[in-house]
């Protein structure tokens, strides 16, 4: 398994995602007012997308064009990989 430079910044987006939606749930527990509550759900939610954002672009930059430029993979397969991965975007 390889890892790419991004993961780290990648895994920090996520653990700060975590703690987020762990006090979000402390926050629903305690009763706490709705519009607070959304405000910390749409804070995990694009916490969790910058880091999906972030996981696709690294992979499309390193991993496909890398893989097409040392012609280790043939540009039909990197096109067909391309289009199945920015779906998630």
């Amino acid at each position: 398994m390889t890892t790419h430079t991004s993961h780290p910044d990648i895994i920090k987006r996520l653990k700060r995602a975590e703690g987020h939606l762990k006090s979000i749930i402390d926050m629903l527990e305690s009763g706490r007012g709705c519009l607070e509550i959304a405000q910390q759900l749409h804070a995990v939610e694009k916490a969790i997308t910058n880091a999906k954002k972030a996981l696709v672009h690294d992979h499309i930059d390193h991993c496909l064009e890398h893989a097409v430029r040392k012609g280790s993979r043939n540009a039909e397969d990197a096109v067909h990989e391309f289009k199945e991965i920015t779906k998630y975007l």
